[in-house]
């Protein structure tokens, strides 16, 4: 049984400061995913804005990333590396950013549309969105677990005919980046943890056009669909409080 901290209401508040300014973040960074505008150019906004605002970029060298935000087009199903590569009209874009305030974590992320999308990346998208909101809602159930995120957000994948990502998953955060438990997206042949006022975790569920299959690539951080289709991924902080789960990742 993983060893889920349970965080303070003080904690919660200091997690939450740091969810307004990752949802800003991300906002802003969404204006901008223009067709021409490279990915670091993405990078170098997002670590401007987090170091003006007296926060730590969290990606920027953790386990060796070497860059402040994650960008993930089309086919890259998370990690992505910002680089030289310039967005074009149609490209789908998951900007995933966790930064560091006053001591804590928070992490966000959404799919945006460049340009005009193509049907199915919109439907990719829009279901990833719904499999995040509806993976949020069924927390606030009698008696819920960890394991009834997975169950339904597989349900609305597959209603789409869409698959799940199985080899990443949300996690517990607050000091750390990441801590227990970990936040299946998928179903379980066992119940999970209850789901207890006090535990602060991401869900953020990843959907794929193809099979849910990933591969990384050769610089040991972009994963990739197996198949070359699409991939599209939604991601709050949330936490369970005494009046019932919290997003944290909200703007202000």
């Amino acid at each position: 049984m993983p060893k889920i901290l349970i965080k303070t209401s003080k904690e919660i508040e200091r997690i939450r400061d740091c969810g307004m300014l990752v949802a800003e973040t991300l906002a802003r960074a969404g204006e901008i995913c223009k067709a021409g505008i490279t990915t670091q150019e993405i990078d170098d906004f997002v670590k401007e804005f987090t170091l003006k605002n007296g926060a730590i970029p969290a990606c920027l060298g953790y386990k060796g990333f070497p860059k402040s935000v994650c960008t993930s087009v089309n086919e890259v199903v998370t990690h992505g590396i910002p680089g030289a590569y310039e967005l074009k009209d149609g490209d789908i874009i998951n900007i995933d950013i966790t930064s560091i305030l006053n001591g804590y974590h928070a992490d966000i992320s959404e799919t945006f549309f460049v340009g005009k999308p193509k049907p199915n990346a919109e439907e990719l998208v829009n279901t990833a969105k719904e499999c995040l909101y509806e993976g949020i809602r069924v927390c606030n159930l009698p008696n819920a677990r960890f394991s009834d995120i997975g169950a339904i957000i597989s349900g609305i994948a597959e209603e789409h005919g869409f698959s799940v990502v199985k080899d990443y998953c949300g996690h517990g955060i607050g000091r750390a980046f990441h801590e227990d438990p970990l936040v299946l997206h998928y179903r379980q042949r066992l119940p999970g943890p209850k789901i207890e006022p006090g535990m602060v975790f991401t869900i953020e569920p990843m959907i794929n056009e193809g099979i849910y299959k990933t591969k990384t690539l050769s610089d040991g951080w972009t994963a990739v669909t197996t198949d070359g289709k699409l991939s599209a991924q939604w991601e709050h902080t949330v936490a369970m409080t005494s009046h019932g789960l919290e997003i944290l990742t909200l703007v202000s």
